[in-house]
C-alpha cells in the first residue's frame, strides 16, 4: 500500500492550499536515477505481456522521465547560453502552471489511501469536501484541456521548419502530458475520497440502516482516507491576516516542517 499525505491549511481568505507532503529522501532517490534507454523501454513493451493499456502507461512513463532529465540538462547549461535561455524561459511558464494542477499530477495511480492532515481549527467535513470538489473540478478542466492540447501538436510541430528549436511544439507536448497527469491523479484522487471509500467509523456513524451495514463487502470498509487533525499546524494559523493572509516566513515554516515545495504553496494566494 502506497500512501499520500495531503496538507490542507488555510492561506488567505477563502483560498486554502492542498499540496502533497514528499519526503526528502524520495526526492533524492528519483534524481539519481539512471536516464533511462530504448532499449530497455523496449524489452519491457515486449516480454511482459501486459495489455496495451499498461503498455502505453510505461511508454509514457519512459518519455517523462526523459523529459526531466533533459530539463534539468538545461538548467545546468552555461548562464547565457541558448539552452540556458530556454530553460529561463521555461521556469517562466511553469511559474503560470496553476499549484492545483501540480497537486494533481502529485497523485499517481499506485496510491492506494490518502491522509488527510488539516489544523484542528478546521471543520473535517468540510476539509473532505473541498478535497472532492477540487478532485471532482481537475477531471473535468484537465480532460478537455487535454483534448485541446491534443490538438494544437499538429499546429506546433509544422513549427519545425523554421531554423530555431520548436518551442512551441515542446511546451505544448508538455502541456499535453501535464494535463494528462493532472486528469489521472484527479480521477484516482476522487475514488480514494469519495464516500464509497469510508472507513469503518465513518460508516457506521454515516448509515442509517443498520442492516445495509451488515451487507457491507469487505472491500468497502478499507480505510482509504484517514483525517488526521493537527494543533501543531493550527499554532500556524494564529498569525493568519484576515486581508493578507499568512506571511511568507510563516508559509515558509510549514513547508520545511511538512516537506512542502514553497513555490508550489504560495501559488494558492491568488489562485481561485
Amino acid at each position: 500500500m502506497k500512501a499520500a499525505r495531503v496538507i490542507v491549511f488555510p492561506i488567505k481568505g477563502r483560498n486554502w492550499c492542498f499540496s502533497r507532503s514528499i519526503e526528502q529522501t524520495v526526492q533524492e532517490s528519483e534524481s539519481t536515477k539512471p536516464s533511462p534507454k530504448f532499449k530497455d523501454l523496449y524489452k519491457k513493451i515486449t516480454s511482459n505481456g501486459k495489455p496495451m493499456n499498461q503498455n502505453v502507461e510505461i511508454i509514457t512513463e519512459f518519455f517523462s522521465t526523459k523529459m526531466n532529465k533533459a530539463w534539468a540538462g538545461l538548467g545546468e547549461a552555461p548562464e547565457g547560453s541558448i539552452k540556458n535561455k530556454i530553460h529561463g524561459l521555461g521556469v517562466k511558464l511553469l511559474a503560470r502552471v496553476k499549484p492545483s494542477e501540480i497537486f494533481l499530477k502529485s497523485i499517481s495511480k499506485d496510491v492506494t489511501n490518502v491522509e488527510i492532515t488539516y489544523p484542528t481549527s478546521l471543520n473535517p467535513r468540510l476539509v473532505r469536501r473541498r478535497l472532492r470538489h477540487i478532485a471532482f473540478r481537475g477531471s473535468v478542466i484537465h480532460r478537455r484541456y487535454f483534448y485541446g492540447s491534443v490538438s494544437l501538436l499538429p499546429l506546433t510541430a509544422a513549427c519545425a521548419i523554421l531554423p530555431l528549436p520548436n518551442i512551441p511544439f515542446f511546451w505544448t507536448l508538455f502541456r499535453t502530458y501535464s494535463h494528462w497527469r493532472a486528469l489521472q491523479g484527479s480521477e484516482r484522487l476522487l475514488v480514494l475520497v469519495s464516500d464509497g471509500s469510508t472507513t469503518v467509523k465513518e460508516q457506521k456513524r454515516d448509515s442509517d440502516d443498520e442492516d445495509e451495514q451488515e451487507h457491507k463487502s469487505p472491500d468497502a470498509l478499507i480505510p482509504q482516507w484517514v483525517l488526521h487533525p493537527s494543533e501543531d499546524l493550527d499554532k500556524y494559523l494564529q498569525d493568519l491576516d484576515e486581508k493578507d493572509g499568512l506571511s511568507k516566513s510563516v508559509v515558509s515554516k510549514i513547508c520545511k516542517a511538512y516537506h512542502l515545495d514553497t513555490q508550489e504553496v504560495d501559488k494558492y494566494r491568488c489562485s481561485m
